[in-house]
């Protein structure tokens, strides 16, 4: 690990003052992420910025909307256990809990869950190229062992996917990531913080040097009558996502007037095509339509080596989903399959 300075601040003003703008200091709050990056030599920082004392951004508020703001701050842990949370937005309670184990869920927080980077073999092995480490290099996934990489919006320099599992939730939720830097505050979309690959693969995200994620919203509807998570992984815990897809229905009179279907484990960041949604609606929930949404879905999927079996499962997993979202209770533990 580099030599680096140390700092903690009780404020976000003061957190954006020793980040003064350069690439090469970072903030530290969980450290779930960041300091394995730092340990392999793939980060270096100048300085580290403590922001864990920051205390206006570590709770769960009421919006006057009718939404709930999480702090930035606040962990994983406490977030999927908050009575609001588990009552409104169950979908992102049991996003949080299929990701990681107990014991980072109660290090991890809010923020950093949006900040972490790929788990891919070759980022993390600094003797062989990778595009995301160190651009221009190449991609030795593309030619390597890719089993877990993308299989959507990939590009010819980076195959890798983000891996987190409350980011898919939040996905699907339309939620809002609140920011603020050296030009004051501003608010990103969801569906636009995180990037795909293209040509700047080094770049995952939309957070400009300097800025601070203060917080997340979540909209008032949170579907707690019609929703599922489900993660395919090659073991049971603490394993990242293969496929993962998070559905959220709200149903009048037995026909879907609101879809959501976010996917994780096949891309650069969580994966939603409105088009998928848009044609559910109106629509009776039958197989017939879900798999028509899982094709729209999944439309220009590409595979490689050893991943293709990927496009279709996570066409399995979006059908299999959305019939357990019909029926939130066949997901507690001695339940009978929704199919």
């Amino acid at each position: 690990m580099n030599n680096f300075s140390y700092t903690k601040v009780s404020n976000v003003q003061e957190a954006i003052s020793e980040l003064d703008g350069d690439i090469r200091n970072k903030i530290v709050a969980g450290g779930t992420n960041i300091n394995d990056l730092l340990k392999y030599f793939i980060t270096k920082a100048d300085k580290l910025v403590d922001i864990n004392p920051v205390s206006e951004n570590n709770s769960i508020i009421r919006l006057d909307n009718g939404g709930i703001r999480l702090g930035a701050l606040h962990t994983n842990a406490d977030t999927a256990y908050d009575p609001i949370i588990e009552e409104r937005y169950p979908l992102l309670s049991r996003a949080i809990l299929a990701g990681a184990s107990a014991q980072i869920r109660n290090m991890a927080t809010n923020g950093g869950n949006l900040m972490q980077r790929t788990r891919c073999y070759y980022f993390y092995d600094i003797n062989t190229p990778c595009n995301k480490r160190d651009p221009g290099s190449g991609c030795s996934a593309i030619q390597g062992y890719n089993r877990i990489h993308a299989i959507l919006g990939q590009s010819e320099n980076c195959i890798a996917v983000f891996p987190s599992d409350m980011c898919v939730a939040l996905a699907a939720l339309s939620a809002t990531v609140n920011i603020m830097g050296p030009n004051g505050e501003r608010n990103l979309a969801f569906a636009e913080f995180h990037r795909l690959p293209g040509d700047t693969p080094n770049i995952d995200n939309n957070l400009k040097h300097g800025e601070v994620i203060t917080s997340i919203d979540l909209p008032r509807q949170g579907f707690e009558k019609n929703y599922s998570y489900l993660k395919l992984r090659d073991r049971s815990s603490y394993s990242f996502a293969l496929v993962s897809v998070a559905t959220g229905f709200e149903i009048e009179n037995g026909s879907i007037k609101e879809a959501r279907i976010a996917l994780g484990g096949v891309a650069h960041k969580p994966w939603r095509n409105t088009e998928a949604e848009d044609f559910l609606k109106d629509k009776e929930p039958t197989r017939e339509n879900f798999t028509a949404a899982a094709t729209i879905l999944l439309e220009g999927a590409k595979g490689y080596q050893q991943n293709a079996f990927k496009i279709e499962l996570a066409k399995r997993a979006i059908i299999r989903n959305c019939f357990m979202a019909l029926n939130p209770e066949s997901q507690r533990p001695g339940a009978k399959p929704s199919l």
